[in-house]
């Protein structure tokens, strides 16, 4: 089948090739035709070196398909339903899944799938992406990281919700929990930074500022709820104009130290930072003893917005389905798989918000 394959980091490439087997689901896992691909920043963060990737991998992490085959000891999962892929599912049984109810937290089935190969090309082994690997034909994946939905809800959609959906509005609803009437500034219009948005807007914050270099994502950021945007240089006028002492709640959707340092240091005394950007691990952000002290602020990180991929998935199609989320409008591009290192150039380019390869 054809596949897009990361060889290595030195090319900052995809390969296109059409000689990728898929293996076959083993106890508890299953195969899925992939029907639609989110292209994600966190795509690209694996070709820069940003995360870590067993290579050589499929790339992919965000989509949603129809099953096709089940292994052995598979229950919830039958061939022919519709999926949406979580690539970090919680297993439901360790310390974070049951003990804490953190299951977002859950190392078990993402270290699990990471370190387990799921194509192969020739004899060669190949991994997929976070265990999943949806820049493919077809991926064999964990029946936990596989959630049920609606035969009607459109695969397009549903890719969505597999990751930047669900990270950017999870962000705000369930790890920085935005409240009625707050202000909220969001750092990076992109996919992540758009439904952080959608989700400050959900959470009835009244003011919301947009930040970001790049002018047309500022525009494109009042549609989805921003009520003020800026550059990163008009911030501190914005805040002081806006707030006074600075924001209840800032989002930073980049994922580098500078930025959230400035996430940071836009809230107000006793205000929230919530950090959903991955960084590199070298980028070291820096705090002075007296003012973490003193200003009594909250620093929190949100991996994956948080949430419980078993509930959150369907209730963000909920309130998609009655109108409260634009999806939509996120998709600003659709490609064929043959097109997507072009939508690495683009989203470097600051262009995209989102694109969808459809299969």
């Amino acid at each position: 089948m054809k596949a897009a394959v990361l060889f290595s980091t030195e090319t900052d490439r995809l390969q296109l090739v059409d000689d990728i087997t898929v293996l076959d689901p083993g106890f508890g896992e299953i195969t899925v035709k992939i029907m639609a691909s989110g292209v994600c920043h966190s795509d690209l963060s694996i070709l820069n070196e940003t995360m870590p990737q067993v290579l050589p991998a499929v790339l992919g992490h965000e989509g949603a398909g129809i099953v096709t085959a089940v292994g052995d000891g598979v229950q919830r999962v039958k061939e022919g339903d519709h999926v949406i892929i979580a690539w970090t599912a919680p297993c439901g049984f360790c310390i974070n899944c049951s003990g804490r109810k953190r299951p977002e937290l859950c190392s078990t089935m993402y270290t699990t799938g990471a370190l387990t190969p799921r194509f192969r090309q020739g004899t060669t082994p190949v991994h997929g992406m976070s265990g999943t690997g949806t820049f493919s034909e077809y991926a064999t994946i964990q029946e936990r990281a596989a959630i049920v939905i609606d035969d009607d809800v459109p695969f397009e959609i549903a890719a969505l919700i597999g990751c930047g959906v669900t990270t950017g509005v999870g962000a705000a609803v369930n790890c920085a929990k935005v409240s009625p009437g707050s202000s909220v500034v969001v750092f990076g219009c992109g996919g992540v930074g758009i439904a952080a948005i959608q989700g400050a807007r959900l959470a009835g914050a009244s003011t919301i500022v947009a930040v970001d270099v790049v002018e047309q994502k500022r525009a494109l950021a009042r549609q989805f709820g921003a009520t003020h945007c800026c550059s990163p240089d008009e911030l501190e006028d914005a805040r002081t104009e806006l707030t006074g002492d600075g924001f209840d709640y800032a989002i930073e959707a980049i994922g580098l130290a500078k930025t959230m340092r400035m996430a940071w240091d836009a809230i107000r005394r006793g205000g929230t930072a919530c950090i959903v950007g991955a960084g590199r691990e070298e980028d070291k952000l820096e705090f002075s003893a007296f003012e973490v002290f003193f200003n009594e602020k909250t620093l929190v990180g949100s991996y994956y917005g948080s949430s419980d991929v078993r509930s959150d998935f369907h209730r963000f199609l909920r309130l998609w389905k009655a109108g409260q989320l634009d999806l939509e409008g996120m998709i600003t591009r659709r490609i064929a798989l043959e097109e997507v290192n072009g939508a690495f150039d683009a989203m470097e380019a600051g262009e995209v918000v989102r694109t969808v390869i459809t299969f």
